[in-house]
C-alpha cells in the first residue's frame, strides 16, 4: 500500500509540473508581449526556459533536500532519454531531418558541455559556485549564439499561433500560480521518487535516472510525437538537442550557483551515455539527406534497451 501512495504522489508531482510550467509560460509570454518585448526574445528565454521547468525545479529541490542524485540522476536520464527514446520512437514514425546549425554547431556543443560536466563534477565530487559560474557563462554563450542566429534568419521562428489576449491581472495570475504549482509538484516528485527507491530498496540515481527523467520528459515526449503525426518532424532533433543544453547549463548551473550538488563517481558511467547518445545520433545522421531514418531509431532504442538493463541489474 505504501509504495501504491507514493506512486500517486509521485504522478500527481509530474502532473502539476506540466500543468504549472504551461501556465508560466503563457502568462509570462502573454506578460512580456504586452509590454512590447519582440517574441524573438519571448521564445528564446521564457519559452525554452518555461519548458525546462519541471526537470530545474526537480532538480534544484531535490539539492536542497539532499538528494543529490536524483538531481544530477535527472538532467543525465533527462539527455539520454530524449535522445535514445524520443528521437528514436520519433524517427521510426517518420524519417528526421537535421538543420545545417544542427550539425555544424549544436550537437558538437552538446558533446562539449556534456563533456565538461563530468570533469567538473569530478574534480570535488560536487558541483560548486565557480562551477555554475563556469555553466552560467557557456549558457549565456548559449543564448547569444541563438540570438544571432535567428537575427540573421539562420534559425526559423516557430509560430506559435495567434496570441490569445488576456487581462494582465489575469497573466500575472497564471504566472504565479503556475510558479507555485511546479514548486509544489516538485515537492512531491521528490518525495515520491525518493520513497519508492527507498521501499525497492534501489539508489535514488536509478530512480532519478529512470523515473524522474521520464516523467520531466514527458512534454517533449508529447511535442515530438504531435509534430510527427502532423508531419512536422523536421524541427525534432533541434528542439531535443536545445532541451538537452538547456539541462545541462541552465538547469545544473542554476541548481549549483544556489547551493553545492553532490556529483557521485557513479554518474561518471552515465555521463559517458549521455555523450555516447549524442555522438551516435552523430553518426546516424551523416547520410546524404541529413536524416535520422527508421533504423537509425530502432538501433537508439536497442541502446536505451541495454543501458536500462545495466541500470536495473
Amino acid at each position: 500500500m505504501e509504495i501504491i501512495i507514493n506512486i500517486g504522489i509521485l504522478a500527481i508531482g509530474f502532473l502539476m509540473l506540466i500543468k504549472g510550467a504551461d501556465w508560466l509560460v503563457s502568462g509570462a509570454s502573454g506578460i512580456a508581449n504586452k509590454l512590447g518585448i519582440p517574441s524573438l526574445v519571448i521564445g528564446l528565454t521564457i519559452v525554452a526556459m518555461g519548458t525546462s521547468a519541471p526537470e530545474a525545479a526537480v532538480s534544484i529541490t531535490s539539492a536542497f533536500k539532499h538528494s543529490a542524485d536524483i538531481a544530477i540522476g535527472n538532467v543525465l536520464g533527462s539527455n539520454i532519454l530524449n535522445i535514445l527514446v524520443i528521437l528514436g520512437i520519433t524517427s521510426i514514425i517518420t524519417p528526421l531531418a537535421l538543420k545545417k546549425n544542427t550539425i555544424n554547431y549544436e550537437i558538437p556543443f552538446l558533446i562539449a558541455i556534456s563533456i565538461i560536466l563530468p570533469v567538473l563534477g569530478l574534480r570535488k565530487q560536487k558541483l560548486v559556485l565557480t562551477d555554475g559560474i563556469i555553466l552560467t557563462v557557456l549558457f549565456i554563450a548559449y543564448l547569444s549564439y541563438l540570438f544571432f542566429m535567428t537575427k540573421n534568419g539562420l534559425i526559423e521562428e516557430e509560430d506559435e499561433g495567434p496570441i490569445q489576449e488576456r487581462n494582465i491581472a489575469v497573466l500575472l495570475l497564471m504566472t504565479v500560480v503556475g510558479i507555485a504549482v511546479v514548486v509544489i509538484g516538485s515537492n512531491f516528485a521528490v518525495d515520491g521518487a525518493s520513497n519508492i527507491a527507498r521501499i525497492l530498496g534501489v539508489s535514488e540515481r536509478v530512480i532519478g535516472l529512470t523515473i524522474v527523467a521520464l516523467g520531466t520528459s514527458l512534454p517533449e515526449l508529447v511535442t515530438s510525437l504531435t509534430a510527427a503525426k502532423k508531419g512536422s518532424a523536421d524541427i525534432a532533433i533541434g528542439n531535443i538537442v536545445g532541451s538537452n543544453i538547456f539541462n545541462i547549463l541552465f538547469i545544473l548551473g542554476l541548481s549549483s550557483l544556489i547551493t553545492p550538488i553532490a556529483y557521485q563517481p557513479q554518474f561518471f558511467v552515465d555521463s559517458i551515455m549521455a555523450i555516447a547518445a549524442t555522438v551516435i545520433l552523430a553518426l546516424l545522421v551523416l547520410n546524404k539527406d541529413h536524416k535520422l531514418k527508421r533504423y537509425g531509431g530502432i538501433a537508439m532504442l536497442v541502446v536505451y534497451s541495454i543501458y536500462l538493463i545495466y541500470l536495473l541489474k
